[in-house]
C-alpha cells in the first residue's frame, strides 16, 4: 500500500512540475521569441511611455477624435479585469434604452449628420474591450472628425485607410479601423 501511495506521490509531483512550470515557461518563450508585440500586451507607446494597448479599447467621447464600440465593463468602460458584454437580449428594454442613448449622443456631437448610424457605434462587443469599428462606422465619422481638428475629409479618410486592418489571413473575420491607433494618428496630424 505504501508503495502505491508513493508512486501517486511521486507521479503527482512530476506532473506538477511538468504541467505547472515547465510548459507554461516553455510556451511563454514561444510566444516571446514568435511573436515578441503581442506576448508583451501589443503595447502602444508615446513619446517612449505606453499608454495603452491596440488590443483594448479606449473611451473616447470628445467629438474631434473617433468613437470606439461601447464598453459594457463595469464599474468604468474598456475595463479589463471585468470583460464581459451586456447580455441584454435584443427583446431588452434596458438594451433599445442604451442604444437610443448613443443614438442621441452621436447626433448631439454631430447635428448636421443624418446618415443612418453603424450598428457597431450604439451596441457593445462580447467582450466590452473591442479597439476595432467598422470602416462604416469610421466613414460616418469622418466629417465630424475633419471640421472639428480643421483637416480636409482626405486627410482624414487617408488616415483611417492607413489604421484600418483586413480580414485575418485574408478570409477571417471583417476589416476593422483600430480607434486608439487612428485617435493618436489624429494627435500628430496637422491641419
Amino acid at each position: 500500500m505504501w508503495q502505491q501511495i508513493r508512486a501517486s506521490v511521486v507521479s503527482l509531483l512530476m506532473l506538477t512540475v511538468v504541467t505547472g512550470v515547465i510548459y507554461p515557461l516553455a510556451v511563454t518563450g514561444v510566444a516571446a521569441a514568435v511573436f515578441p508585440s503581442q506576448a508583451a500586451g501589443s503595447l502602444i507607446y508615446r513619446q517612449g511611455h505606453p499608454v495603452g494597448s491596440a488590443l483594448i479599447g479606449q473611451q473616447f467621447d470628445d467629438p474631434k477624435y473617433f468613437w470606439g464600440r461601447p464598453s459594457a465593463t463595469g464599474p468604468m468602460p474598456y475595463n479589463a479585469a471585468a470583460s464581459s458584454g451586456s447580455n441584454y437580449g435584443p427583446l431588452n428594454p434596458a438594451l433599445l434604452e442604451a442604444v437610443r442613448a448613443r443614438v442621441e449622443a452621436l447626433r448631439q456631437a454631430d447635428p448636421g449628420n443624418d446618415r443612418l448610424i453603424p450598428v457597431d457605434l450604439v451596441t457593445a462587443s462580447g467582450s466590452g474591450l473591442d479597439p476595432h469599428i467598422s470602416p462604416a462606422a469610421a466613414d460616418y465619422q469622418v466629417a465630424r472628425v475633419a471640421r472639428l481638428r480643421g483637416l480636409t475629409e482626405e486627410q482624414v479618410r487617408v488616415l483611417v485607410a492607413g489604421h484600418t486592418q483586413g480580414r485575418q489571413m485574408a478570409v477571417l473575420g471583417e476589416p476593422g479601423v483600430n480607434v486608439w491607433q487612428l485617435n493618436l494618428a489624429l494627435d500628430e496630424a496637422k491641419p
